[in-house]
């Protein structure tokens, strides 16, 4: 099968500027119009995205890639396992996974060159290599949540992106290119706390400031503050600085005081029985959020998902230099497996799959040589991540490894690649150019899309 790029709309005219009539079409033939409109019309449409992040770099081999041919020294001690796919195995740590085969094209071809946790984040969440830099400084390239934010329409009180539950740090330091970047601060995604779910294990050492809309505050007394706030305050700073702090206090008051936003952030209206079929820890608390945020509105949520507090906390998360199988074994793949799962079937029984994409990134693979502690070490030569809904063909790999899962064996494609994908998927031209905050243009993405749909 051929890839779309041939069907993408040209530069600076997305899909959906051209629907709607946003873009001059007077120099335009009659046919070329009628070719363009046919051209989008035969493009993905998803309405919302999940991206679901495994900060640390979760196995390839042992996760959707498995290598049972390889080197005894390198091919672990997991066993693969049929999945609904006739063809295609998975670990057999991930059962129910396995059983969701059709609905998931896996990308197995995946590589990069950038070995350390924060660089190599930034290079999967942005596309771009990272730069020297804050984690929020505006010259950075902004995060996939937030460039797929950018073309989307929200209504006033509902934030066009969500990150939960928590931000991603590396010894500490929070990590570049999880913001807005060069799209500016409008478009940097609200950090919401999963108001439910046990933590993995772990206490977080390092906090960021977090939404949290279980507040118990009477409508009266949310309104009545308000009232009084714009009675005493003084502007401060520039027109744009204000501006934009008072976007967000506005937006944050609106979801406290009457907002689908709000409704859907209590978990204690869901369905006791959809509850327990994700688990009863944050990481499944936290994709059960997402998809109810999505149906209330908010166009793309981000879960930092692991087994443990990444935001700093001891729990286990996918870098797994020390014990890597036990801890695969008994608590990440389970809690991952179950999680997404639950996800998938969720979306699937309320009929929106086909509008909701689900997009799962990681840092980098893990090394085919088990280390002397019994780990896989950082891995950028060769990943794998996978895709669901939105229009994707499930039941499909893209690309392969070699025999020992040390290099792309067929289809090499790059983070950037993935972000065409993504983007094409939401109906969104990768070929677009947008202006940064001092007016020059950017072409959102120089990856071509593969031939998922």
């Amino acid at each position: 099968m051929t890839t779309r790029e041939s069907t993408i709309l040209p530069s600076r005219i997305s899909r959906r500027n051209l629907l709607c009539g946003s873009v001059g079409l007077s120099g335009l033939t009659l046919p070329t119009l009628l070719s363009l409109r046919a051209d989008a019309a035969s493009l993905p449409r998803a309405k919302s995205c999940i991206v679901i992040y495994l900060w640390g770099g979760i196995a390839h081999q042992e996760s959707w890639d498995p290598k049972p041919e390889a080197l005894s020294e390198l091919r672990g001690e997991f066993q693969p396992i049929s999945t609904a796919t006739p063809g295609v195995r998975f670990c057999e740590h991930i059962p129910m996974m396995a059983r969701h085969s059709e609905k998931i094209a896996v990308v197995r071809s995946l590589h990069h060159h950038t070995g350390a946790h924060g660089p190599a984040l930034y290079t999967s969440i942005t596309g771009q290599k990272a730069p020297m830099g804050k984690a929020k400084d505006r010259k950075n390239w902004p995060s996939l949540t937030a460039m797929v934010s950018r073309f989307c329409d929200v209504p006033d009180g509902t934030p066009p992106a969500v990150a939960m539950p928590y931000l991603n740090y590396d010894n500490g330091a929070l990590i570049q290119g999880q913001f807005g970047g060069w799209l500016g601060v409008d478009y940097d995604p609200i950090m919401m706390r999963t108001p439910a779910g046990k933590p993995y294990g772990g206490t977080s050492r390092y906090t960021n400031r977090e939404l949290e809309l279980k507040l118990n505050l009477r409508r009266n007394r949310v309104e009545g503050r308000q009232s009084l706030r714009a009675k005493l305050e003084r502007r401060v700073g520039t027109q744009a600085d204000f501006q934009r702090f008072n976007r967000f206090r506005e937006m944050a008051a609106d979801m406290l005081l009457s907002s689908p936003v709000k409704e859907a952030y209590d978990l204690e209206n869901e369905d006791p029985r959809i509850r327990v079929m994700y688990g009863d820890h944050i990481g499944g608390q936290s994709m059960l959020l997402a998809r109810r945020l999505t149906e209330a509105g908010v166009p793309v949520v981000q879960v930092n998902a692991g087994a443990g507090d990444l935001a700093g906390g001891s729990g286990d998360n996918w870098d797994t230099h020390r014990d890597h199988f036990p801890k695969m074994k008994k608590r990440l793949l389970p809690v991952f497996d179950r999680s997404i799962s639950a996800l998938l079937t969720d979306l699937e029984q309320r009929g929106s799959l086909e509008e909701t994409l689900v997009a799962v990134l990681t840092d980098f693979g893990r090394t085919p040589k088990i280390n002397k502690n019994g780990g896989r070490d950082h891995y950028p030569a060769v990943f794998s991540q996978i895709l669901a809904g939105g229009g994707v063909r499930g039941g499909h790999v893209y690309g392969s490894s070699d025999r020992d899962g040390a290099r792309p064996l067929a289809n090499a494609c790059s983070p950037r690649d993935f972000h065409a994908t993504v983007l094409t998927a939401m109906g969104i031209n990768p070929r677009t150019e947008v202006p940064d905050r001092e007016g020059r243009p950017f072409q959102i993405c120089g990856g071509r899309v593969l031939p998922l749909f």
